[in-house]
């Protein structure tokens, strides 16, 4: 099924000089990320592409047809090659955790919000029906039937999979804004569990697919080299480069007292002659502008009108919340 952008957005965007079959509208220069995240969240919601939980917002939405995204995976060489596979709990990954384990692959995925260490290994019992392995693709599954892998096990990860608010197809990725898929690939890159050639997947509906500019992008931005939505395979070929591990001097003294895997990783670090200074431990510190709590907070220099909901900024912000730019989807 493909989802455009209604008529009053196509409208909006050719008043402001937008082609929408063209580049990124000059409309789309001023927004946030945040901004993209409340459009695509109002858009899935009010024309219902998506399944429980609801509503989508701050969620990376579990979106309607996700399975036949996920089944897409099978179709990647890199999938095919990977032994070792890292999958996002969310929930319209479920499929992709699915194909990991039918095709007898090693599953990780990652522990509820990092508290209990980087990973847990799924291992479904001896035996397993293709009833049993659905129940361990679940997120309920992924508790009952895991193990704790530790900073020091042997982890060697061949392809990662992480959900996405909105991705473009030079492969720009946005998240639900709380920095843990970001977190994640960075601690993978400490350890030694990824390189720099590791592929990274996404999943998402069509409606997700949009333009941004890269200007909205920093240095612990995760890119993705392959987009699978229900209709379409997305091999991005996107060169930006991905993190090449913790920014330490952007990590709040609070994030680092709620991740016990951080701070291991920290000292882990520290040993090596890395320096590993906080955000707080400068003598002249940057405004702190990316993961805190951890969420991304806005560039600096950046503008960030009132997202189309009305719910967020000051409350001069919210009274423009009206002239948020609107968004161009390419036509799919």
């Amino acid at each position: 099924m493909h989802v455009r952008w209604g008529l009053a957005v196509t409208v909006q965007c050719q008043r402001r000089g937008a082609d929408p079959g063209g580049d990124v509208p000059r409309s789309l220069r001023g927004v946030s990320k945040q901004d993209i995240r409340e459009q695509i969240w109002s858009y899935m919601e009010a024309h219902d592409v998506a399944n429980f939980p609801r509503p989508v917002h701050h969620r990376i939405p579990n979106f309607k047809g996700s399975h036949l995204a996920s089944q897409n995976i099978r179709g990647l060489d890199v999938f095919a090659r990977a032994q070792e596979v890292k999958v996002d709990p969310d929930k319209p990954l479920e499929g992709v955790r699915l194909m990991a384990l039918q095709s007898q692959k090693t599953l990780l995925v990652p522990t509820p919000r990092l508290k209990r260490g980087l990973f847990n290994r799924i291992t479904p019992p001896p035996g397993a029906t293709a009833a049993a392995l659905r129940r361990c693709a679940t997120s309920q599954g992924v508790r009952n039937f895991s193990v704790p892998v530790g900073l020091d096990s042997s982890v060697h990860v061949d392809l990662v999979v992480v959900g996405s608010v909105a991705v473009s197809e030079k492969g720009w990725r946005i998240g639900k804004g709380e920095g843990y898929a970001d977190l994640e690939y960075a601690m993978m890159v400490s350890m030694g569990a990824v390189c720099e050639g590791t592929p990274v997947v996404t999943t998402v509906h069509d409606c997700q697919v949009l333009d941004f500019p890269e200007a909205l992008l920093e240095d612990h931005d995760l890119t993705v080299d392959y987009i699978l939505t229900p209709t379409r395979v997305i091999a991005t070929g996107c060169e930006r480069p991905k993190p090449v591990g913790i920014t330490w001097s952007k990590i709040s003294p609070e994030m680092l007292e709620r991740i016990p895997v951080l701070r291991s990783l920290r000292e882990r670090e520290r040993r090596a002659g890395k320096d590993v200074s906080l955000w707080a431990d400068l003598p002249h510190p940057a405004p702190l502008c990316t993961v805190v709590g951890p969420q991304l907070a806005p560039r600096p220099g950046l503008s960030v009108p009132g997202a189309a909901s009305g719910r967020m900024g000051s409350p001069q912000q919210r009274s423009h919340a009206g002239q948020t730019q609107a968004l161009r989807h390419r036509r799919l």
